[in-house]
């Protein structure tokens, strides 16, 4: 039956609002919907523009790094490295030499980023990053500052030489530290796991970056408690 335009332009109107109450699952006000021909519709945006980041990860912040003794690390080994970091940072900052620069951790399989943040804290200025099979100790159990979690990694340095070098953060509470010890003993897991059935792991022995490292990151995560 033929309908004047008038009334196809109301129907339609109807039949989209109602598509519309359908559709929308969040607890937002409906899009608001403009009309110009039944054949152009235009729908405006009823979420506001929100700058987000291009990385994702656990924001700390960047305490240095010592360098220290030893193949074998036991619990409580990285305790006196985290302290002379600690008192360093403090010592700087009370002399004003030390600007408060926020960062980003980044754990994730085979790589761990640290984003230096500019100090708006949002763009990333530089990149730190280190290789799993590297991290040979992590822990987030330390007596000065339980917000502090750690990881010793050995460096390998032109000439083939190698040292170990303890870097910390300060994380913004305990419960962080303690996550960013589970997510780097996951990170260790599945790249482990990737090297073993790629056949650079062989399962009676490990390969040069895991010679150390095998098993310890796993032992050094701290219990939940």
């Amino acid at each position: 039956m033929w309908q004047p335009a008038s009334e196809r332009l109301q129907h339609f109107q109807t039949m989209l609002k109602t598509k519309l109450n359908v559709l929308t699952l969040r607890k937002e006000p409906l899009p608001t919907v403009i009309f110009h021909e039944p054949e152009a519709i235009e729908l405006c945006s009823t979420t506001p523009l929100t700058k987000s980041r291009t990385h994702a990860g656990y924001k700390v912040t960047y305490l240095g790094k010592v360098t220290i003794s030893g193949t074998q690390f036991l619990s409580g080994c990285t305790e006196s490295a985290v302290v002379g970091l600690v008192e360093s940072r403090a010592l700087a900052q009370q002399q004003g030499t030390c600007p408060a620069v926020s960062s980003l951790l980044e754990i994730r399989p085979f790589q761990v980023r640290l984003h230096h943040l500019d100090e708006h804290g949002e763009a990333s200025v530089t990149m730190d990053t280190y290789q799993v099979a590297r991290i040979a100790y992590c822990t987030a159990d330390h007596s000065i500052r339980p917000n502090v979690f750690a990881w010793i990694y050995r460096e390998i340095n032109d000439d083939l030489s190698f040292q170990m070098d303890c870097h910390a953060v300060e994380c913004e509470s305990k419960l962080e530290a303690k996550k960013l010890a589970h997510s780097m003993m996951e990170a260790f897991r599945k790249t482990f796991h990737s090297m073993r059935s790629d056949g650079r792991i062989h399962k009676s022995g490990s390969s040069d970056d895991f010679a150390e490292d095998s098993s310890t990151p796993e032992d050094s995560t701290p219990d939940d408690g």
